[in-house]
């Protein structure tokens, strides 16, 4: 059979997918003025937002709360997670080195009163990239001295001499003074090889922890991915361990399946299971909890400051 005559077996099967989806992850994307004014300006200076890579749900009202979560260093990943949108296996971009300047002119020009910045897993980097947060966290404040920053970072892990440079790398970006450090753990113990290849568990654990010791009045943060097959009773267990090692914020929301080459979804919780489950997460000491079907790490980020 040809590749033409093929194509409308292939793509029936995720419009079932699509038309599938709980009335609950249906949502409108927010003022199309308000979001192509930043696909706009992050265009012209060639940087890129996980807003727009990850296709968030909630780009469209964070846009509007003048919350914006900027990805560095490139848009493609050295990493091959099973979940998620961004892009991987190709050779990572070489750096810009006038990234900074350029996110720090996007935060300035959109008046961003709170940031995010992330960034693909950059292991072929010397430092894995962390110069590049705080070199861009300089930037922004040289130009926006009142926004809050906050840093959703890989786990810096190189794999020579790994422990002691994680700790050199976290502590370049802890140096900067990030109001918050967000590293997520996504999923359960016993999933994470197979949700997230090239990341641990405990490793994930450890960089929060890293984060403590160094500067224990930086606000730490993690989140989860529902939807891989995970149970409560697992979801409830890793709250405890982030509580562990001192983390101070969480964000639950469910996963939703970017295209047929990603992991399937397993089940879709519910809104009122999603409660249930921040109610557990205050109970057991977070200080700031999202928990519901659309949030996503930096959901409402800027609410905890």
């Amino acid at each position: 059979m040809s590749e033409t005559a093929s194509q409308p077996q292939n793509r029936q099967p995720w419009r079932d997918e699509i038309t599938a989806l709980p009335s609950w992850l249906r949502r409108p994307l927010g003022k199309a003025s308000e979001i192509s004014t930043v696909q706009r300006i992050i265009k012209q200076r060639n940087i890129h937002t996980i807003c727009e890579e990850g296709r968030c749900p909630n780009r469209g009202e964070c846009y509007a709360q003048k919350t914006a979560t900027f990805l560095l260093m490139g848009p493609t990943c050295t990493r091959s997670c099973g979940f998620c949108q961004v892009d991987k296996g190709h050779a990572p971009m070489a750096l810009d080195p006038q990234e900074p300047q350029k996110v720090a002119e996007a935060v300035k020009l959109l008046g961003l009163r709170y940031v995010v910045l992330t960034a693909v897993a950059r292991d072929d980097l010397s430092d894995g990239g962390a110069a590049g947060f705080a070199q861009t966290m300089q930037a922004i404040r040289a130009t926006t001295p009142d926004a809050a920053i906050e840093v959703l970072t890989p786990d810096f892990w190189s794999g020579k001499e790994a422990q002691i440079q994680q700790q050199e790398r976290i502590a370049t970006v802890v140096a900067e003074h990030p109001v918050c450090y967000n590293h997520n753990i996504e999923t359960v113990r016993r999933l994470q090889d197979r949700v997230r290849r090239g990341a641990k568990y405990a490793r994930s654990l450890a960089v929060l922890e890293i984060v403590k010791k160094l500067d224990s009045s930086i606000a730490t943060k993690s989140g989860l991915m529902l939807g891989h097959g995970e149970t409560q009773d697992e979801v409830i267990a890793t709250l405890q361990d982030l509580r562990s090692v001192g983390c101070d914020r969480v964000t639950l929301g469910q996963y939703m399946r970017p295209s047929l080459a990603h992991l399937p979804v397993q089940k879709y919780w519910t809104p009122e299971e999603f409660d249930e489950l921040g109610e557990i997460a205050r109970s057991l000491g977070f200080a700031h909890v999202r928990s519901g079907p659309l949030v996503r790490s930096s959901y409402h980020a800027g609410e905890a400051e």
